[in-house]
C-alpha cells in the first residue's frame, strides 16, 4: 500500500536524537472488558471508558504489563489492544480509518513521515520514551553458536545451511534497522562483502511481517538466528549477538555516524539510519484522546518506566516531546522538547 510521505511541523532527522543523555509477533489483538459507562470522565473509581492500543510487536509483552497495571487502577475502563508490525498500524489508521486512542510504534520517525501529510494530519505531535538495539537472537542449538565471537560472528552467519529470519522491512523496523546495521557493520569490519553474504541465508522464506511472529521458529530449530531487538531476546530469555555500539543503532552520540548509512525499503522510500527510539502520540481523530492521554502519563510515570525497565529496554526520561505546540497539557510536565533537525 502506498502513500505520499510528507513532512510538515513534525521534523524527522539525525539532528533530533545529537542532544540525547539517555539512561514487532503477527498482528494480534486482546480486549479487557468491563460493565463500566463508555465515558473517560475521572470517578472515584478512576477512569472509565474503552481504551484502544495499537502498539509495534515488540511492545507486546511490556504493554500488556501497562495495560494490566493501568485496568487496576482504572477497573471501569475496557481495554482493546493490537500488536503488530509499525508501519502496518500506522496504515491501519491513516488508510484503514480504525480507531485507535494510543499509537505506539518501534520507529518515532513513521509517525512524522507517514501521519503529517498536510492535506489529512492523523498526529500533530509524537513522543519518543525507550530506546533499544538490533542484534541477532539464537539458542544453544543454533548453527555455529558454539563459534561465535564479537569479532567474526558475521562469518558465522555467512556459513552454508545457517537459516537467518527477519521481519520485512516495508512493514516493520526492525526489518529495515537489520539492514542498515548490515551495511554499518561492513565499514566497521571493514568487509564490504558482508552484508550480502549474511542476506544469502535470509531468503524470502525467512522473512515476516515481524521478527516476533519467528520467535517460535528459532525456538524449535526451524531457523538459526532471528534478527530482532535486544529487549525481545531478554524477554525470550535468549542468547544474542553483543554488537558494538558503533552499528546496533543504540548511540545517540553515534547519530551521525549512524546516518552515513541509507536503505530502501519497498513504500517507505529510503530510510537513513538513526538511534532506535521508539515513538508514541494520540491520532487526531482518537475516539478518547483524553483516555489515551491518561494511559500515556501512566507509561512514563515511575511504575510504567520500571516495567519498560525490566522487560529490557532503556527509559528516556523525561520523553522527548515534538510538536510541543499541540502536545496535551498534562504531558509537557514529564517531556522536554525534542531538538529540532539541524539543531
Amino acid at each position: 500500500m502506498s502513500r505520499g510521505l510528507h513532512r510538515s511541523g513534525l521534523a524527522v532527522g539525525a539532528g533530533l536524537v545529537l542532544a540525547l543523555t539517555v539512561a514487532c509477533s503477527s498482528s494480534t489483538s486482546t480486549s479487557t472488558t468491563s460493565s463500566s459507562p463508555a465515558s473517560s470522565a475521572s470517578s472515584p473509581a478512576g477512569a472509565t471508558g474503552t481504551l484502544i492500543v495499537f502498539g509495534a510487536g515488540t511492545l507486546s509483552t511490556p504493554f500488556t504489563a501497562e495495560l494490566a497495571a493501568f485496568k487496576q487502577q482504572n477497573p471501569g475502563v475496557t481495554i482493546h489492544s493490537q500488536f503488530g508490525a509499525s508501519a502496518d498500524d500506522v496504515r491501519d489508521v491513516t488508510q484503514l480509518g480504525q480507531p485507535d486512542d494510543v499509537l505506539g510504534v518501534a520507529d518515532y520517525s513513521l509517525i512524522p513521515k507517514l501521519m503529517s501529510d498536510p492535506s489529512k494530519p492523523h498526529a500533530s505531535w509524537y513522543l519518543g520514551f525507550v530506546s533499544n538495539q538490533i542484534t541477532f537472537a539464537y539458542t544453544s542449538h543454533s548453527k555455529g553458536a558454539s563459534q561465535l565471537t564479537a569479532s567474526d560472528w558475521y562469518k558465522v552467519l555467512a556459513e552454508p545451511g545457517v537459516r537467518i529470519g527477519r521481519s520485512n522491512p516495508a512493514a516493520d523496523p526492525s526489518g529495515y534497522q537489520i539492514l542498515q546495521m548490515l551495511q554499518l557493520a561492513q565499514g566497521y569490519y571493514h568487509d564490504p562483502g558482508l552484508s550480502a553474504a549474511v542476506l544469502a541465508n535470509s531468503p524470502d522464506s525467512s522473512v515476516a511481517e515481524t521478527e516476533t511472529s519467528l520467535l517460535a521458529a528459532l525456538q524449535s530449530g526451524q531457523i538459526d538466528y532471528l534478527a530482532i531487538y535486544r529487549s525481545d531476546a531478554l524477554e525470550e530469555h535468549l542468547k544474542y549477538i553483543a554488537l558494538p555500539a558503533a552499528i546496533n543503532l543504540s548511540d545517540p552520540a553515534m547519530a551521525a555516524a549512524y546516518a552515513e548509512v541509507t536503505i530502501t525499503a519497498g513504500s517507505l522510500g529510503a530510510l537513513t539510519a538513526k538511534p532506535i527510539i521508539y515513538g508514541l502520540t494520540i491520532p487526531s481523530n482518537a475516539p478518547d484522546a483524553a483516555l489515551g492521554q491518561k494511559f500515556i502519563s501512566f507509561v512514563l510515570s515511575p511504575p510504567g518506566q520500571a516495567i519498560m525497565s525490566s522487560n529490557g529496554f532503556v527509559v528516556i526520561s523525561p520523553a522527548l516531546a515534538a510538536g510541543q505546540a499541540s502536545l496535551p497539557a498534562p504531558l509537557r510536565s514529564v517531556t522536554t522538547p525534542w531538538p529540532a533537525a539541524g539543531g
